[in-house]
C-alpha cells in the first residue's frame, strides 16, 4: 500500500455494525483472527486476552522488565493483519479493539506503531486506554478507610498482602473505547476492561448511544458476552462435539451484527466449521455469571433472564439476540489483585499395567516421605492420579471391579521457600528406578520452578478511578 491508508469508512449509523472476536484468551488459535478478518466482512475485530491468571503472568513479566507486561502474541499478529489490509487496498483498514495492552498498553502501542509506520501507515490513529492500574493507590485508599474487602469472604485485605502485590487493576468500561472509536482510531489498545466492553464501545460510538441508554447498552453487553470467549459461541465445548458436521478443526469464530436498538445477530463466517444455534448460545450466555437477572458490568447491569435467543430466518448459523433489559450502571468497579505467593512446581509420570493407580499413589507417597526425611516437605503438597477420578474427587466413581490400566501421576508442590520447591523437583526423576514398576512417559526433564500467585477480588468506588485516553498518529508514538 503506497502512502497512508484511507480513513476508516464508518458504516451508516442505521446499518448493523459487524464485530468479530478472534481470541477468547491468551493462547487461543493463532490463525483465528486472520481467518476471521479474511472472511468476516468486519467493521471491527476484537481480541480478548486477559484473565486473572494472565494478569499474574503479565505481572511477573513486568517485574522482570518494566517495558514488558503486554500480550506478546499481539505484535506478530498485527503484522499479519496489516499485511491482509495491504492485500486488499480496495477495503478500509481493519479497526482493532483489544485488551492486549495488559499491564503496559503504552509499550505495546510503540511496538504496534512501528509495524504501522513500516507499512506506510504512520498516520493511522493508535489509542491507548489506561487508568485501570491502581496498584500505587491502594495504600492511600486503605489509609482513607477503604478496606478492600474480599468479594466472596468479606475479609479486609491483610496489610502484608499489599507488600506482595504484583497486580491491582480495576475493570474499566466502554466509555474511553467509544471516545477513541469516535475520533477515528484504527487500533485501540486497553488494559483491563470488562470483556463485553470491547464490543459495547464501538457500538456505543457508532450508534450514538447515551451513557444511560440502559437497554441498548445491555443488549450490546449480551452480544459482547456471547462472543468474548471466541469459538465457545460457535461450537467449542458443545455437548454434541462428536457430530461429524461440526468440523471443529475449522471452527469459525463469532461475529455480532449489532443494530441501533441494541439487539444483535450472532453468526460466523460462511463455510467455517462449528455452529450457531439458540442452544449453544444459551450455554455461553450463562457462562461465568452469577445472577442471570443482574449481570454487572461497568457500563450497565444487564438482565439476561429477559434475553431471547431465536433463529434468524435470513440464513444458516444466525441467531437473533433480543429483549435484554438494562438497569443503571453500578457505583463500584471490580478490582482484581494478584499477589506473589511463593513458588510452585508440578511433575508428571505415567504408570501402566495392573494396579496402575495404586502404583502412582505409592510413588507419590515415596516422594512425600523422602522430602519429609530431608526436612524439605513443602507447605502445599498435592498428589493427583489422573485417570482415577482425582480431577473430581468424590463426585464420580468407577463401575464395580473396574481398574484403570493407564494413569498419569501429577505431584504439585508450593511453598514460600524456593529451596524447598527446588528440592521437590529433584525427587520426580528418581522414581523411574526407585519406585513401583510400569513407569512411562518421563521425557520432559526436571520440572521448572515458577512463581505462585494468590488472587484477591474486591470492589472500589467508581469515583476513585479515572480512565485515560491517549490518541496519536502511529508515527508520534515513536517520537
Amino acid at each position: 500500500m503506497n502512502g497512508s491508508p484511507p480513513s476508516p469508512a464508518e458504516p451508516s449509523p442505521h446499518s448493523p455494525l459487524r464485530i468479530g472476536n478472534g481470541a477468547g484468551f491468551w493462547g487461543d488459535q493463532i490463525d483465528a483472527p486472520v481467518l476471521l478478518a479474511q472472511a468476516g466482512e468486519l467493521d471491527a475485530l476484537t481480541l480478548e486476552y486477559l484473565a486473572e491468571l494472565t494478569l499474574g503472568i503479565l505481572g511477573h513479566l513486568r517485574h522482570r522488565d518494566p517495558a514488558a507486561g503486554f500480550v506478546t502474541d499481539f505484535p506478530p499478529l498485527l503484522r499479519r493483519l496489516v499485511a491482509l489490509d495491504q492485500a486488499h487496498p480496495d477495503r478500509p483498514p481493519l479497526r482493532i479493539v483489544t485488551n492486549a495492552g495488559g499491564l503496559n498498553p503504552p509499550s505495546l502501542a510503540r511496538l504496534s506503531a512501528q509495524t504501522l509506520v513500516e507499512s506506510n501507515r504512520g498516520d493511522d490513529l493508535v489509542a491507548v486506554v489506561t487508568g485501570d492500574d491502581v496498584r500505587d493507590h491502594l495504600t492511600s485508599w486503605r489509609a482513607d478507610g477503604l478496606t478492600l474487602a474480599h468479594l466472596e469472604t468479606g475479609q479486609p485485605m491483610p496489610e502484608e498482602l499489599l507488600g506482595r502485590l504484583a497486580v491491582a487493576n480495576v475493570y474499566l468500561g466502554s466509555q474511553p473505547i467509544a471516545q477513541a472509536w469516535s475520533q477515528g482510531a484504527i487500533l485501540i489498545l486497553t488494559g483491563r476492561v470488562a470483556d463485553a466492553s470491547l464490543t459495547v464501545g464501538p457500538a456505543r460510538a457508532h450508534f450514538g448511544w447515551r451513557a444511560d441508554d440502559w437497554d441498548r447498552l445491555a443488549g450490546a453487553s449480551a452480544a459482547g458476552h456471547l462472543i468474548e470467549c471466541g469459538a465457545q459461541a460457535t461450537g467449542g465445548l458443545w455437548h454434541a462435539w462428536d457430530d461429524p458436521s461440526l468440523d471443529l478443526w475449522n471452527v469459525g469464530y463469532p461475529i455480532a451484527e449489532l443494530t441501533e436498538d441494541g439487539s444483535a445477530v450472532i453468526t460466523k463466517p460462511p463455510g467455517s466449521g462449528g455452529l450457531v444455534t439458540p442452544a449453544n448460545l444459551a450455554e455461553q450466555l450463562v457462562y461465568e455469571i452469577d445472577d442471570p437477572s443482574a449481570y454487572v458490568t461497568p457500563d450497565v447491569i444487564a438482565d439476561f433472564a429477559a434475553t431471547r435467543l431465536e433463529i434468524d430466518p435470513t440464513g444458516p448459523d444466525r441467531v437473533r439476540v433480543t429483549g435484554t433489559r438494562g438497569a443503571p450502571a453500578p457505583t463500584m468497579l471490580k478490582l482484581a489483585c494478584v499477589a506473589r505467593d511463593g513458588w510452585t512446581s508440578s511433575g508428571l509420570l505415567a504408570y501402566v499395567g495392573p494396579r496402575a493407580a495404586a502404583k502412582a499413589r505409592h510413588a507419590g507417597e515415596i516422594v512425600r516421605r523422602r522430602l519429609q526425611r530431608a526436612n524439605a516437605l513443602p507447605q502445599g503438597f498435592l498428589v493427583e492420579v489422573l485417570g482415577d477420578l482425582d480431577i473430581q474427587p468424590g463426585v464420580l466413581s468407577h463401575p464395580p471391579g473396574f481398574e484403570p490400566w493407564e494413569v498419569v501421576l501429577r505431584i504439585t508442590a508450593r511453598d514460600p521457600d524456593r529451596a524447598k520447591v527446588e528440592r521437590f523437583t529433584r525427587e520426580i526423576a528418581p522414581l523411574v528406578l526407585t519406585g513401583p514398576p510400569g513407569v512411562a512417559g518421563y521425557a520432559s526433564g526436571r520440572p521448572d520452578v515458577k512463581p505462585a500467585f494468590a488472587y484477591w477480588p474486591s470492589l472500589v468506588p467508581c469515583n476513585l478511578v479515572t480512565p485515560r485516553l491517549d490518541l496519536r498518529p502511529a508515527r508520534d508514538w515513536l517520537a
